[in-house]
């Protein structure tokens, strides 16, 4: 059973490409937690998975919408008759109170995938994640890379977590 995961993404392309891997593994009712600093890569990351699971319209950072949702037919990857995955940008969230009366909480279901940027901001009514991810910046020679740390913490999340595992070796 593996526990947690680290890979070094040594630029953009990189951290493109591991949303293609993650895009192999994921599925429906699972919850992921983004963290990192501004800049750290977490909307490119999310990018990757949805360039990865065909989705050919243009993907934003939902920072001042908080949600951006995207519906995903079957592909390659996955077989699903579609797929909701909600890309959530809590940085400037500031009251719980406008997560209840937005209806947030319906989107966290077994037919979507929710991947929540900034976490840290809504702790108090947001579910367990089956993922946390987080990306930290680093220095690679004259780039800025990246250090991704994944950890389980479900059943799900461990299923995803060995097939990343075995998917990046």
């Amino acid at each position: 059973m593996v526990d947690n995961f680290t890979l070094d993404l040594a630029d953009e392309a990189a951290t493109l490409q591991f949303g293609m891997v993650l895009a192999k593994v994921i599925q429906p009712n699972l919850t992921i937690y983004l963290h990192g600093d501004l800049g750290a890569g977490k909307t490119t990351l999310v990018r990757g998975l949805l360039r990865a699971l065909a989705y050919i319209g243009k993907v934003k950072s939902p920072t001042y919408t908080l949600v951006e949702p995207y519906e995903i037919q079957p592909n390659k990857f996955k077989v699903f008759s579609s797929l909701m995955l909600y890309h959530f940008d809590l940085y400037r969230f500031n009251d719980e109170e406008e997560w209840e009366s937005a209806g947030f909480r319906d989107y966290f279901n077994a037919s979507s995938v929710c991947i929540i940027e900034w976490p840290e901001k809504a702790a108090h009514v947001l579910p367990t994640p089956d993922l946390n991810i987080t990306l930290e910046i680093k220095n690679v020679g004259k780039s800025l890379g990246r250090h991704l740390i994944i950890s389980a913490h479900s059943s799900l999340g461990q299923q995803c977590l060995s097939a990343i595992s075995t998917e990046s070796s």
